[in-house]
């Protein structure tokens, strides 16, 4: 029914009234969507729906006169009436319990429980001036007479009525001796049927919230009614309803069934406020009332006994005011349990001594274990095999339903078995030939809701095997595939340092855990280590098939691990679009127990949020199409169901099953091009990229610049766009073998700013395009000043060399003729020559010192 008040509210149609299969078979197709995929007023509208035969389709009525706006749920709000085509809210004064009943019974809803004014916040519309003189039995508020109020004046908009209408009792168990025992019945359209709920899909914790509904303590129980229904029942969904009060919004539809359900409630004990229905504050039920138990007053015999009562494991915590204080009044009852009764109720009990003595802090807290109800068999390990579970004290093989699990559901099994990350799960190639338990994956919400999962009995050729890594697991990651990296050694868990490991361990640490290879690798990438940090150096060569089968050795660097340096790992995703130029188009394929198949993924569940996902995953940008491949698959596929995508890194975790099927998907992401690559080439720089920061052009010099990319697809064309702080020009030129060359004679100021290539082609029915890194040019003078400032240097530097030789050689020369005429002069005279040889001397002594000079 929210479902339903959300169509109407965007009909403009005020409240939902009713919604049913109709009666008469379609004579046309019908579009078939899921009614889940509501999440807001307009989310109809966004639904995807897909093209089906179906003999049903859905008739609503929305009243269209009168609506509850702003309330808790569709039965509460604030009362607005539409007359001529718009909403007005209603005075109080105007208005009373008659009237309300009217308006309640119009929307389907039980009897007013409460009338008051601003009770939903203040009206938004206007407050009318039109006075309801309802006599309760009509079927609609405006058959009621009426007259214009006369306290239309002294109507402000903080009296606008709030009403809220009582939720109807609506179901009941019955065949029992007692009310909280039986077979589940609904009254839906003025009758009364067994219900069938789909009992895979049901957990204790939906049974406890039945139980809770009628006021009938804790779930004991459920199952499938052994005997067959002689009548219709109502088929719902027990995913429909999220808390105590949304079983009664549930739409069923009839149809003929051979099962009801039968539920058994502790109509005697029940615990609130707890964590899970196995843990709470203890109340017990007498004379129609509930109240807490004194911890005085109780024991472990005693607490046993209730564990056992409500179907829960032994009692593993006792303590008062665990709960919080007792809001129902703490008892006087002493109980006296032998351990041997069916029910605390059924204990010898007394009058407690201590009444007047125990205050409301002092009320039973009461934890009961969960049940280790859950194993793995059939392997040497207890870590492998085939899953069973104790149910109804018997243990079977474990079937899934629509082959829904994940591995996410095999890691949560795993963790609760304390066996480390999930390796793989399969359905078992073998027949079971024996009962299973049937359950669905979907009930698991964390590691210990398992246990709680609700199997049915049923004769089927299936079960599930698991294998889990007993020696490596990663926690507090985004996914199953990231988290900090703790091995198992001597049954306890401690982290790596990240000294002590390399990428050839993370490979190997990947492929043991069924992910891609390493992605990430680095310290306190995931938190602080809790477990201690090892001092343990692993020395993997890549092949292992674990990494406690890689050579190890005591690590050299244990003293200087800190936690802050424990290993944080990432394994890529094993999935990839094949069958097309580009990475990011192609065929799904999935890798799987080793081997890379296409993906059958129920296309009937798909839509672009699936694919988009899918894009998202690959790091492939938006969803831009997905399609049934036209040409059959030759070869088996991975068959998964959509439905187990929540987020961009759940296809991962998706759970293939081997099947033969023609029929695979073909994805396309906006990602599908590769980045262009953008060249500078000049008479005075070369060739330059855009990798570069940025390239500098001398003034008046002729440049050419080049977009090119990787060969993908034939044709297209190459946008050059070049920008400024104040306009941007754009420049095309046909791609030829995938390159395109803009020419420019001369580089001027006018040339200096940003360049990007941007490549542009149609293929697969859309345009495609991306863009290369930006390059920076600055055209400049400068490099001609350096230049002629460097020639008039090197011409300056060679002049002074020259003058420099000339005069040494001057010098020279100076020298050999003085000594020539020296030598002439000692030839023609003897002592005379002797005279004029010092005369001489000392000349030339004076001329060296002259020429030294």
């Amino acid at each position: 029914m929210n479902s339903a008040a959300t169509v109407c509210a965007e009909l403009d149609c005020g409240s939902a009234v009713s919604a049913r299969d109709s009666k008469e078979t379609p004579m046309r197709p019908v579009w078939r969507i899921m009614s889940g995929c509501l999440k807001s007023r307009s989310a109809l509208k966004n639904c995807l729906p897909y093209d089906e035969y179906n003999d049903q389709s859905l008739r609503f009525i929305c009243s269209d006169s009168v609506r509850l706006v702003q309330g808790t749920n569709r039965c509460s709000g604030r009362l607005e009436v539409k007359t001529d085509q718009s909403w007005s809210s209603v005075c109080e004064k105007d208005f009373d319990l008659q009237d309300a009943k009217v308006v309640c019974r119009e929307i389907s809803c039980g009897s007013p429980s409460v009338l008051q004014g601003a009770l939903y916040g203040e009206a938004e519309a206007p407050v009318g001036s039109r006075e309801f003189l309802c006599e309760g039995s009509e079927s609609a508020l405006l058959k009621c007479c009426s007259r214009k109020s006369s306290g239309r004046n002294s109507c402000s908009p903080g009296q606008a009525v709030g009403l809220t209408c009582s939720e109807q009792d609506n179901f009941r168990l019955v065949g029992e001796a007692s009310r909280c025992a039986g077979r589940l019945e609904m009254k839906h359209q003025q009758r009364w049927r067994p219900v069938d709920v789909g009992l895979h899909n049901w957990n204790m914790n939906s049974v406890a919230t039945v139980c809770a509904e009628l006021d009938c303590g804790s779930a004991v129980s459920a199952r499938k009614s052994k005997e067959a229904s002689e009548r219709l029942v109502w088929r719902i969904w027990s995913e429909c309803f999220k808390s105590g009060s949304a079983l009664k919004n549930c739409f069923p539809g009839y149809e003929y069934n051979d099962r009801s359900l039968e539920f058994i409630c502790s109509d005697s004990v029940r615990l609130v406020q707890g964590t899970n229905r196995c843990s709470g504050r203890l109340e017990v039920k007498t004379n129609q009332s509930w109240s807490s138990v004194c911890e005085k007053d109780f024991d472990l015999q005693d607490a046993e006994m209730v564990c056992r009562e409500i179907g829960c494991g032994p009692p593993s915590v006792l303590q008062g005011a665990l709960y919080g204080e007792a809001e129902a009044p703490v008892g006087s009852r002493e109980f006296l349990c032998e351990g041997s009764e069916s029910a605390l109720l059924n204990c010898s009990s007394r009058k407690s001594s201590g009444r007047n003595s125990c205050s409301p802090g002092q009320a039973v807290g009461l934890t009961c274990s969960d049940q280790n109800n859950i194993r793995l068999v059939g392997e040497a390990s207890r870590c492998a095999g085939r899953l069973e579970m104790l149910h109804q004290e018997e243990w079977r093989p474990v079937d899934d339903w629509y082959s829904n699990w994940n591995m996410n559901s095999a890691a949560a099994v795993c963790a609760e078995l304390d066996c480390g990350s999930a390796v793989s799960a399969r359905n078992s190639k073998e027949a079971s030939k024996r009962p299973v338990w049937r359950i669905r994956s979907d009930c698991l919400q964390s590691g210990s809701a398992l246990k709680n999962c609700l199997p049915y009995d049923d004769y089927r050729d299936k079960s599930l095997e698991f294998i889990c890594s007993d020696s490596v697991r990663l926690v507090q990651g985004t996914n199953r595939c990231s988290g900090r990296l703790e091995v198992k050694t001597n049954q306890s868990w401690s982290s790596v340092c990240e000294k002590d490991f390399d990428l050839q361990d993370a490979k190997v640490v990947c492929r043991e855990i069924s992910c891609g290879s390493p992605s990430v690798l680095q310290g306190a990438l995931y938190g602080e280590a809790e477990a201690p940090v090892g001092s343990r150096e692993f020395l993997c060569e890549g092949s292992e098939s674990a990494l406690l089968n890689c050579s190890s050795r005591k690590s050299s660097g244990r003293n200087s691990c800190s936690p802050g340096q424990a290993v944080g790992l990432t394994c890529s995703a094993p999935i990839r679009l094949v069958g097309e130029a580009s990475r990011c188009a192609g065929r799904l394929e999935i890798l799987h127990q080793g081997e890379w198949r296409p993906v059958d993924v129920s296309s009937r569940y798909w839509n672009m949020n699936s694919v988009a996902a899918v894009c998202a995953e690959l790091d492939c940008g938006s969803a831009v199409s997905a399609r049934n491949s036209k040409e059959a698959s030759k070869r088996p596929v991975w068959k998964i169901i959509s439905n187990c995508l929540q987020s961009g890194s759940a296809l991962k975790n998706c759970l293939p099953d081997d099947v033969n099927s023609y029929q695979s998907h073909e994805f396309i992401c906006s990602g599908l091009l590769v980045e262009p690559l953008i060249f500078l080439s000049s008479s005075t720089d070369g060739v330059s990229t855009g990798r570069k920061q940025g390239s500098e052009l001398l003034i008046g010099s002729s440049f050419s610049i080049m977009c090119s990319i990787r060969p993908q697809y034939e044709g297209g064309s190459f946008q050059l766009i070049f920008s400024t702080s104040n306009y941007t020009q754009n420049h095309t030129l046909p791609a030829v073998n995938h390159s395109a060359l803009f020419l420019f004679s001369a580089a001027g100021h006018a040339h200096q700013g940003t360049y990007r290539c941007v490549y542009h082609v149609y293929v697969f029915s859309y345009n495609f395009s991306s863009m290369s890194q930006p390059f920076n040019l600055t055209v400049s003078v400068k490099l001609m000043e350096s230049i002629r400032k460097s020639s008039a240097s090197v011409s300056a530097y060679l002049t002074a060399l020259i003058i420099s030789l000339v005069v040494v050689l001057l010098g020279l020369l100076g020298s050999v003729l003085v000594l020539y005429f020296k030598a002439r002069r000692n030839q023609k005279s003897g002592p005379e020559h002797i005279l004029l040889h010092d005369e001489g001397s000392r000349a030339e002594g004076s001329l060296e010192e002259e020429t030294a000079v």
